[in-house]
């Protein structure tokens, strides 16, 4: 009988022990049950049901776009937001997890030397992607910078900062007086082939995903279950922002004058014009749109709508006339792959992404 009972009581133990060890591990994997959505997952693992987002963009090669076509039994990856959640399997000890001191980035003096390094080209104030104040230059900054280390081309590489973003694509890139360019989204180029972009550019694989939302009045009932739902509405995206998500997958919403877009000067312009009734949603990186509720105490008159207007892949690009085009995009693409291999590329994304969510 003693035996038994010690037995039970090591049992007990161990499984306490268990629950403790998984308990000190933030982020890891969740498998679907019956009855969940990413609304409730965010919900109970983050105490915060907009991270469903960030479930999506993080699982969009198991879900796809919409964030409704999660399956009973689907494995999918939770990352460590502000140290939660925690007891999940495969996650990562919290002492691990904490995000250091932020580190911005110190440009150093040019010299002709870096002429013989493969050369990449980005611009500043465009957080949480690229920014000299943000820890390590930023989102891409800092994978692009894990891409090129793993990579280790053997004339070494240098990363230049050019806030002209109007000058990256032409005369920097086009001339090959800079070699790879970063962070740039890339069309649909099967359904718009003329596009700038897919007629002169070549592009690494996907390095981030990030969802277009659309960011309603509160006061004002708005469905997106479909794409015939935007079919007469008014979206508001500001004037230099991308547009090609709006007519690509044979969208055509503005080439075919499907949808009225408004483009005005900044982000809380449109804001300020929905509030107002003239337009009837902001479509906004999530990032970008969710920063501006935060600032400007929106949060009470706004909200997003569960469902992404696109997702668009983040990717580096090179001139297709540059003589090493294929050459650089291989060895972006299979650094990409390697820090992706060794966890590093997930340590990295959740690092960010825990800032990033902290300031919302």
């Amino acid at each position: 009988m003693k035996k038994k009972l010690l037995a039970a009581a090591l049992g007990v133990a161990g499984l306490f022990g268990a629950q403790t060890a998984a308990a000190e591990t933030c982020g890891g994997y969740y498998r679907v049950q019956s009855g969940d959505s990413l609304s409730l997952i965010a919900d109970r693992l983050y105490k915060d049901v907009g991270a469903w987002s960030t479930i999506h963009s993080q699982n969009i090669d198991a879900i796809g776009p919409k964030p409704n076509a999660i399956r009973v039994g689907m494995k999918l990856r939770m990352p460590c937001l502000n140290g939660l959640p925690i007891g999940l399997e495969g996650g990562t000890k919290i002492s691990n997890a904490a995000p250091v001191a932020a580190a911005p980035v110190k440009v150093a003096p040019g010299h002709a030397a870096v002429r013989q390094k493969i050369n990449l080209l980005t611009g500043d104030d465009y957080a949480p992607f690229t920014s000299k104040a943000s820890h390590n230059g930023g989102l891409m900054t800092d994978v692009m910078n894990a891409v090129m280390t793993k990579a280790d081309p053997k004339e070494g590489f240098a990363i230049h900062w050019v806030n002209d973003w109007g000058s990256h694509f032409d005369p920097l890139l086009s001339n090959a007086l800079l070699d790879v360019g970063f962070p740039w989204y890339r069309p649909d180029c099967d359904s718009m082939p003329d596009s700038y972009r897919c007629v002169n550019f070549l592009f690494s694989d996907s390095m981030f995903e990030t969802l277009m939302l659309l960011f309603v009045d509160k006061s004002r009932a708005f469905t997106f279950e479909d794409d015939s739902d935007i079919v007469g509405k008014t979206l508001c995206r500001p004037n230099g922002f991308l547009t090609f998500d709006l007519d690509g997958s044979g969208r055509r919403w503005v080439a075919d004058n499907k949808i009225t877009l408004k483009s005005p000067h900044t982000v809380k312009d449109c804001f300020d014009m929905v509030a107002k009734g003239e337009a009837d949603a902001v479509a906004i990186n999530e990032f970008t749109g969710r920063s501006v509720v935060k600032e400007h105490g929106l949060a009470d008159q706004f909200e997003v709508l569960p469902q992404p207007l696109s997702v668009l892949g983040i990717h580096a690009v090179v001139h297709k006339s540059h003589p090493r085009a294929e050459e650089m995009m291989a060895l972006v693409s299979r650094g990409l792959q390697d820090i992706r291999d060794d966890g590093s590329y997930q340590r990295i994304i959740e690092d960010h992404l825990s800032r990033i969510w902290a300031e919302f």
